[in-house]
């Protein structure tokens, strides 16, 4: 336990884990050391504060964490606790952390943590310095200058060569692969990976104009690209989809695909909803009653392998310059904020500055569709396009590969590019 003659820096990482975690728990440790100042890191995230428990608790020291920063995972782990909930759970944190005798909080996380930590801030009432370190392999959190959030290009990096293994692999066996990759909100992760890994076709929920995305108009745009594929004389592909697609379907249609579990921010618990199986028993159905053979598409999760990798140089460094800006900014009288690097220069943005005035929650990132860089995203695709229909050769040619006519070709898929 910390003495009291000291000023106390306490650590707290929330959400999902994500590559450069210890990063940043290092640089605040040797920086907030070597300013004097003693660091402890809280286990579990919010979990045991908002029991109102201060046991679960580390004093770290330099030797510690000198060499962290290369691991993936965190030291002091994480957890999806929601102490907002509850004013109790709330009124507990507030009170562990002043039992603690905690000065500053560094927090660790994604925009449910930013949220989190700008809720604490104020409840501490000036008492208590808070920081918020962005952390996401989503990417969604609304950085200036569209900046990346810390661990979002290891996952990526690490994304694409799980994804060009797995092209080797459709390819050898004549089959397709459907890859369903992390990114709750904000499709920036399939997008990252399925560009750069040049897969056959990536969708992201950002695509659809509608409220709502069915299970038919997200299938029929995969099986439009697989039939495509067929007409150029290939069986085998790679489509990435994200796994927020599935938040994205109606509420009635994702009742009838089974019962719907939610986390401790209300989220549907998309690791529990098996999107790929879904949609590869809808596509293998529609094939069957058009007897045209098919392998049966493998699903293939990407997420879990990605989040606790050793970081890659980007995040590394990134990590430790939004750690040491962390506790710079407290230690200069900062609260209230978010460490962030503008044009090389740690730049806080205060929380209140990033709420949506519609949700009362952190703004949320989303891939922008209008831009040159998803042009070229679409370009190097295969699915359907306008000048598909415009061919008579060619949607004739689409027609035979499906083993429709024409006419019934074109009342089905028509739509998508419309």
């Amino acid at each position: 336990m910390p003495s009291n003659n000291q000023k106390i820096l306490a650590i707290v990482v929330g959400g999902g884990p994500a590559p450069g975690i210890n990063g940043v728990i290092s640089a605040v440790t040797i920086e907030a050391i070597n300013n004097g100042v003693e660091v402890i890191g809280i286990y579990d995230g919010f979990r045991w504060l908002a029991a109102g428990d201060t046991t679960h608790i580390k004093s770290l020291q330099i030797s510690d964490v000198s060499r962290i920063h290369l691991s993936g995972g965190s030291i002091i782990r994480t957890s999806r606790e929601n102490p907002t909930k509850s004013k109790k759970k709330l009124k507990n944190v507030v009170t562990a952390l002043k039992k603690l005798n905690v000065n500053y909080l560094v927090t660790i996380g994604g925009d449910d943590t930013a949220f989190t930590s700008s809720v604490v801030e104020k409840e501490m009432r000036g008492q208590i310095r808070v920081v918020h370190v962005p952390k996401t392999i989503d990417n969604d959190l609304p950085l200036p200058g569209y900046a990346s959030t810390f661990g979002y290009q290891t996952a990526r990096h690490l994304g694409v060569e799980l994804v060009q293994n797995i092209m080797e692999d459709a390819q050898t066996t004549g089959r397709w692969y459907f890859v369903i990759t992390m990114g709750r909100k904000a499709g920036h992760l399939a997008i990252g990976i399925g560009k750069a890994s040049g897969a056959t076709l990536t969708i992201i929920s950002e695509e659809f104009k509608e409220q709502y995305v069915s299970l038919k108009q997200l299938c029929d745009v995969i099986e439009g690209a697989m039939i495509k594929r067929k007409s150029m004389g290939r069986d085998d592909g790679v489509a990435i989809l994200a796994e927020g697609l599935a938040e994205r379907f109606n509420p009635e249609e994702l009742k009838k695909l089974g019962h719907i579990e939610l986390d401790e921010f209300d989220h549907i618990k998309l690791s529990e909803l098996n999107l790929g199986k879904i949609v590869r028993n809808e596509i293998k159905k529609r094939f069957e009653d058009r007897n045209q053979k098919l392998s049966a598409p493998v699903t293939k999760k990407i997420g879990y392998e990605v989040r606790c990798a050793s970081p890659i140089p980007f995040d590394s460094e990134l990590a430790r310059d939004l750690g040491f800006g962390a506790v710079k900014f407290l230690l200069r009288g900062g609260s209230g904020a978010l460490i962030n690097i503008q044009e090389r220069k740690l730049t806080p943005i205060f929380l209140s500055e990033m709420i949506d005035p519609c949700t009362g929650k952190i703004k949320v990132r989303y891939v922008d569709t209008k831009t040159e860089t998803y042009e070229v995203t679409l370009k190097y695709m295969i699915r359907l396009e306008l000048k598909d229909f415009q061919n008579k050769e060619q949607t004739k040619k689409l027609a035979v590969a499906a083993n429709l006519t024409t006419e019934e070709f074109t009342k089905k898929f028509k739509y998508l590019v419309e």
